[in-house]
């Protein structure tokens, strides 16, 4: 197969399988960290964020461990829409916020459970981007 014929093929991730993947993933990935953020701020699902928070993080954010919170939580929200309106940058976006999260998590210690979640996650917003590069622009819905 010459060079010509290899990029004249059309690539796997627009098959209707890739691109209902792609809609889930943009969905679950573009709604969960809006609701994991505004809940920073409501605390219905969780009344204590700042127990996931390492200390050291802690001190190098200015003010109080629930200011960092609600700094999360704004971030958490705008990651949420960068993934509905950008997946080929939300995806690597939310993937590094992830492994920060895992870096909090495994330094605080005992939530071994959530750091395993949260790398699939990452994965997760990897396939995302991954699958994204391959669609036609524009990204917006």
């Amino acid at each position: 197969m010459t060079r010509t014929e290899a990029v004249a093929q059309p690539s796997v991730a627009t098959g209707a399988g890739a691109r209902r993947a792609f809609y889930l993933l943009r969905t679950v990935y573009a709604v969960a960290p809006v609701l994991f953020g505004l809940d920073k701020f409501v605390r219905v699902m969780q009344p204590d964020w700042e127990k996931y928070l390492a200390p050291w993080i802690d001190r190098i954010v200015p003010g109080t461990a629930h200011d960092a919170m609600l700094i999360v939580g704004a971030v958490e929200v705008a990651a949420g829409l960068l993934i509905a309106l950008y997946p080929r940058v939300g995806g690597y976006v939310v993937a590094l916020w992830l492994a920060g999260i895992v870096v909090s998590l495994l330094s605080v210690g005992g939530y071994g459970d959530i750091v395993l979640r949260d790398l699939g996650l990452l994965a997760g917003a990897l396939a995302l981007a991954f699958l994204a590069a391959d669609r036609p622009r524009p990204d917006a819905l």
